[in-house]
């Protein structure tokens, strides 16, 4: 065995680990992962851990979608290979520590062309054709739940109250429970740099430093994945759902984004009135011309339609803004190395890989093209006479991913193909459900 692994395995032991979680995302960012064993890790560092390739295309009810590759080939395995460079203990498990992997098709070296960490890379490598890198900083919401048996759902909202947005402390977290996921994400490696109560009762928001695409995607899944785990060592539910209650706002999944030049100089920095480079105008088109595109990554469900509208702070039409939080992409103020756009599109049930992925793409096509974006916008957004409306549900938005034939060229037709089989297949299930709402407004005059 090569001398990383062992090199890997003599550290692990000395610090008292004695099994390594190796986890990937599927396509909708539910990690996926087995415990081995931490002697067992040079000979899966060799042969790779076989899942079935269907976990991709498994629904979050357990079903299985039949995507192309999966059951008319007979179920076949991938391979999924630890990528050692991201181990790292878990504060909250004993003895643990967990390792993003790779996936590969079972018979060589090929990745796997739906798995999202690959779908990114290969953004990334279309980004670096022009001599540029991505930077992103992640920033996503949630909410927490504690168990209500009495409530329909089975949950009610923690520390439900309202007017707690930007508070700290007990105010709006009676139990103490962001500073203690602060802490415990903070000695898990992920560069998380704070966190606050945001607008809705037992709603949070954590923010994650910024770095290359890949490490940022990386740290934003498994963000998501210790928040959740954190919460369930509570006996509680923490909710990356894009609105999960009616009287109060939806969580969002926002992304600084920034290109680097092969010096490591910001590109977005300019001599525009704005203060920007044509570049950054070029790339803030790019964005606008894919956004209904873009909207089937980064709002990915039934419900993440239900999180847009009219004077709702998320998103509603294509449009950009100098630090204006009521534009789908906001310039922030800051210039010169720190020039960045805030895309404020995504909600916080998006696979961070493949909404980054995407936003990427898009980069790279606004600058190969030389695009060039309409006027920003002035005062307060909203008005649908300024703008183009985004996609108002997860069907337009689908067949907006599907009609863009050059950001399927980027991100890579599998991929696209494997995406919307999946995706349609949740929307006609959709369809054919009797909602409570269906029921209460018409069972008893009907």
């Amino acid at each position: 065995m090569s001398r990383p692994v062992e090199d890997v395995v003599k550290r692990l032991a000395a610090d008292g680990i004695d099994v390594v979680r190796v986890s990937y995302a599927d396509l909708i960012g539910v990690e996926r992962a087995r415990d081995v064993l931490v002697e067992r890790l040079p000979a899966v560092m060799e042969h790779g851990l076989s899942f079935c390739r269907a976990v991709y295309h498994t629904t979050p009810g357990g079903g299985t979608v039949d995507v192309p590759g999966g059951l008319d080939a007979g179920l076949p395995d991938i391979r999924i290979r630890p990528d050692l460079s991201t181990i790292a203990p878990i504060p909250w498990e004993d003895g643990v520590a967990s390792c993003v992997g790779d996936a590969f098709e079972p018979d060589g070296d090929e990745p796997c062309p739906e798995a999202p960490r690959e779908v990114l890379r290969r953004a990334v490598a279309r980004l670096g054709e022009l001599g540029l890198d991505a930077v992103a900083g992640p920033e996503l919401e949630y909410y927490v739940c504690d168990p209500d048996p009495s409530s329909p759902t089975g949950w009610r909202r923690y520390g439900d109250a309202t007017g707690n947005v930007y508070t700290a402390g007990r105010k709006g977290d009676p139990e103490g429970h962001l500073l203690r996921t602060l802490r415990h994400l903070r000695d898990l490696g992920l560069g998380v740099t704070m966190g606050n109560h945001e607008f809705g009762g037992g709603q949070f928001e954590i923010n994650l430093h910024h770095s290359g695409a890949l490490d940022a995607a990386d740290r934003a899944f498994r963000f998501k994945a210790g928040v959740q785990e954190i919460a369930r060592s509570e006996g509680r539910l923490a909710t990356f759902m894009a609105k999960p209650f009616n009287d109060q706002d939806g969580s969002g999944f926002h992304v600084h984004l920034s290109c680097l030049d092969g010096d490591g100089r910001s590109v977005f920095a300019g001599s525009h009135p704005d203060g920007l480079s044509d570049t950054a105008h070029h790339a803030i088109a790019g964005v606008l011309e894919h956004a209904p595109a873009l909207a089937a990554l980064l709002n990915p469900t039934i419900n993440s339609y239900k999180r847009f509208g009219p004077d709702s702070l998320a998103p509603w039409l294509t449009d950009w803004g100098l630090d204006n939080r009521s534009a789908m992409v906001r310039i922030p103020p800051e210039r010169g190395e720190a020039s960045r756009m805030e895309v404020r599109l995504g909600d916080a049930s998006a696979n961070p890989y493949l909404g980054i992925a995407g936003l990427i793409a898009a980069v790279y096509l606004g600058i190969r093209d030389k695009a060039v974006p309409p006027p920003p916008l002035e005062g307060y957004g909203y008005d649908a006479a300024k703008a183009p409306v985004l996609p108002g549900d997860l069907p337009t938005a689908l067949d907006a991913l599907a009609a863009d034939e050059a950001l399927t060229e980027v991100l890579g037709e599998p991929f696209v193909t494997a995406f919307l089989t999946y995706k349609r297949d949740e929307v006609a299930r959709f369809r054919r459900h009797v909602t409570d709402w269906e029921f209460t407004e018409y069972a008893y005059h009907l």
